[in-house]
């Protein structure tokens, strides 16, 4: 008798233990393919440009709020844009300067192929409505001219042969530009009214911008004189 109610007992602890158990047991189920196929679309966006297909993600379209690149990824965009039969979104411009414009938006930085320009990009930029991109390449394409202008500017030169009396005219009157390199005193060359008149040869040079041929020809001229005057 006492036997039958310890086994009675006991199977009733096991089942109270069991179904605690059952009810303290998280129940996990995975996501299905149908699901994390609509997160990855979701997630990432296809963009057909000029033919070719490019792949990114939202977070990378979306760097710049006011991008037209930006509104184009929203799922409630106002902006009308035909798609493919893949689904990606079809921009009529032309492939090869948009990659430059996405890896921008990639990474941060600007990297062009040597068969790319800067005025190339800076157009799709000004498509795109990408702002910081548009200054970043106007300061390269100014630095780049700048650097030019530096490279070809050359220094004219000018011997000029003055009188003791005319040289502190010219002196006063000197500008434009024009400075002073050397000054050679020739000694007394005539004699007026029984007192001698020294001679001066003045060698001027000024900067010039251009890169025509002849600014180097008057450039070798000037040294060749400025040498010859220095040993007078």
């Amino acid at each position: 008798m006492d036997s039958t109610r310890d086994e009675k007992a006991d199977k009733f602890s096991c089942q109270n233990s069991s179904n605690s158990l059952s009810k303290n047991k998280k129940i996990v189920t995975s996501k299905s393919p149908v699901e994390t196929n609509n997160k990855l679309k979701k997630n990432w966006i296809r963009l057909n440009v000029g033919g070719r297909i490019f792949m990114t993600s939202r977070l990378t379209l979306g760097r710049d709020p006011d991008s037209f690149l930006f509104r184009l990824c929203q799922e409630d965009s106002e902006l009308k844009t035909d798609v493919d039969e893949s689904g990606a979104y079809m921009i009529d411009r032309d492939p090869d300067y948009f990659s430059p414009v996405l890896n921008y938006l990639r990474h941060g930085k600007l990297i062009l192929n040597n068969d790319l320009n800067y005025e190339g990009v800076l157009e799709e930029a000004e498509f795109y409505n990408l702002a910081c991109l548009v200054e970043l390449i106007k300061h390269r394409m100014t630095e780049i001219n700048s650097k030019k202008t530096q490279h070809h500017a050359k220094n004219v030169y000018r011997v000029l042969q003055w009188s003791e009396e005319e040289l502190a005219q010219m002196v006063s009157n000197i500008s434009d530009g024009w400075k002073f390199e050397q000054l050679i005193n020739l000694g007394s060359s005539y004699k007026y009214n029984l007192e001698d008149r020294a001679e001066f040869l003045c060698v001027v040079s000024k900067e010039c911008h251009t890169s025509a041929n002849d600014n180097n020809e008057s450039a070798d001229r000037g040294k060749v004189l400025q040498q010859r005057a220095s040993r007078i």
